[in-house]
C-alpha cells in the first residue's frame, strides 16, 4: 500500500488603537461585542470582536489577519490571564513578522523552492523564507483584511470571517473563497472551523498561528510546560526545514512526547533535526482515530495548573518552540517576548505536500468544499 493510499482518509475532501484594557470578565450571558480597532494604511476599517462565554472566558479577534489578539483563560484558582502572545496596537501587528495569532493561508507552513506542479503546470510563488515560501508568502492571509460578522451558534458566541483570494494572488491558481468561524464554547473551547471553495484546481492548507504560554503572555519561557503529543512519527526536514519525504519514528529520539515530558528536557540535545530547527519546529503525524476529531496534544503548565488540549480533523500538527523569538519584541503591556517564550501548535496538512506525492493531498477542485476543524480546550488542575 502506498503512503498516499494510507493517508487517503486525510486528503482534502469534498467535504489603530491600543488593545482595549478591561476589568476581568464576569460570569454572565454569552455574547459577541464588536468595536472599532483601527485603520489600515489605505483607510480601511479594522474591527475587534470580543467573544465572552457564560464562565467568563474571553477571546479577542481582529479582522486584520483574523488575529486572536487575546485569550483569557483561568488557572487552578480561577484567576484569568492572557495566554497568547500579541501586540497592543494594529500598527504593532502591521509591523511584526512572527504571525502572532493569525490565520495562515493560502498554504500554511513551507513549500520548497517556492514552486509546485499542478495539472501539468508549474506555479511559482514569492520566496519569503530563504529559498522557500512560508505561510502563503509575504502577502499571505495573515496580511489580509477579512470581512467579519457575528454568526448564530448554539454552542456559544461565534464570529465568521471571510476572505476572497483572487486567482494568481501570491502565485496560487484559482479564486479561493475562505471562511473561518471562531466559536467560544461553554466548555471553554476555542473551536475553529475552516472552509474553502475554488473555481480552479488549487492547493490549500489553512491553520492558526497562535503562540501560547500557559503561565501568561510574556511570563518567561515555556521549557517547563509538560507536553504530550499523540504521534508515533514525524516528518524530518533538511537544513531549509523542508521535509525529505520520510515518516520517521519518534521512539528513541528527542521527538517522542507520547508520555508527558517537559519541553526543555531534550530541546538542546545534539540531534541534527533539533539543530536544523534551532529547537522544535517540526510536523508530527497524528495517530488518527477513525472519523471526526482526534486529540493530538495536551500541554500542562505546573505553576498555574492551566491545561491546553488540542483536537483536530487534520493529519498533522506543527510543534514550534518560539526559536526565533529573541527578546527584541515588546508585546502587550510592553512585556518582552523571550527566546522560547511561547509554543505554537499549528494543525495542518504536511509541509511541502504539493511536492510530495506520498503525503496527504492538499489539492482542492471546483465543486469540492475544503473543511477542517480544530478545537483548543482550556481547563486547570
Amino acid at each position: 500500500m502506498t503512503l498516499r493510499a494510507l493517508f487517503a482518509g486525510f486528503a482534502v475532501s469534498a467535504l489603530t488603537f491600543a488593545c482595549f484594557a478591561q476589568a476581568p470578565p464576569k460570569k454572565g450571558n454569552p455574547l459577541v461585542k464588536k468595536q472599532a480597532y483601527g485603520h489600515m494604511p489605505d483607510g480601511a476599517a479594522v474591527d475587534l470582536y470580543t467573544l465572552t462565554n457564560a464562565t467568563g472566558m474571553e477571546i479577542h479577534i481582529i479582522t486584520y489577519g483574523g488575529i486572536v489578539t487575546s485569550l483569557m483563560a483561568p488557572d487552578r484558582a480561577g484567576k484569568m490571564a492572557d495566554v497568547v502572545l500579541g501586540m497592543d496596537t494594529l500598527e504593532g501587528y502591521l509591523g511584526e513578522t512572527q504571525h502572532f495569532g493569525a490565520l495562515i493561508g493560502r498554504y500554511g507552513n513551507r513549500i520548497g523552492n517556492g514552486q509546485f506542479h499542478l495539472d501539468g503546470h508549474l506555479f511559482t510563488l514569492p520566496k519569503n523564507d530563504g529559498e522557500n515560501t512560508l505561510h502563503g508568502g509575504p502577502g499571505g492571509f495573515d496580511r489580509c483584511l477579512w470581512k467579519g460578522a457575528e454568526t448564530p451558534n448554539a454552542d456559544g458566541p461565534s464570529v465568521l470571517l471571510t476572505y476572497v483570494s483572487k486567482d494568481g494572488e501570491m502565485g496560487f491558481p484559482g479564486t479561493l473563497t475562505a471562511k473561518v468561524i471562531y466559536t467560544l464554547t461553554k466548555k471553554n473551547e476555542l473551536r475553529i472551523d475552516y472552509t474553502a471553495t475554488t473555481d480552479k484546481d488549487t492547493v490549500v492548507n489553512l491553520t492558526n498561528h497562535s503562540y501560547f504560554n500557559l503561565a501568561g503572555a510574556g511570563e518567561g519561557d515555556i521549557l517547563q510546560h509538560q507536553l504530550t503529543i499523540n504521534a508515533d512519527r514525524f516528518t524530518p526536514v533538511n537544513a531549509g526545514l523542508i521535509p525529505n519525504g520520510e515518516l520517521k519514528a519518534v521512539l528513541g529520539t528527542p521527538f517522542d512526547f507520547n508520555k508527558a515530558t517537559a519541553i526543555g528536557a531534550r530541546i538542546d540535545d545534539p540531534d541534527q533535526q533539533l539543530k536544523y530547527g534551532h529547537g522544535y519546529d517540526h510536523n508530527y503525524v497524528i495517530n488518527k482515530s477513525m472519523g471526526g476529531l482526534t486529540k493530538c496534544v495536551e500541554v500542562f503548565e505546573p505553576k498555574s495548573g492551566r491545561v491546553l488540549e488540542v483536537s483536530t480533523t487534520e493529519p498533522g500538527v506543527q510543534f514550534y518552540t518560539g526559536n526565533f523569538l529573541d527578546g527584541t519584541i515588546h508585546g502587550k503591556g510592553g512585556k518582552v517576548y523571550a527566546y522560547r517564550g511561547a509554543l505554537c501548535l499549528e494543525t495542518q496538512h504536511f509541509p511541502d505536500s504539493p511536492n510530495k506525492p506520498s503525503f496527504p493531498s492538499t489539492e482542492l477542485k471546483p465543486g469540492q468544499t475544503y473543511h477542517t476543524r480544530t478545537v483548543y480546550r482550556f481547563s486547570a488542575r
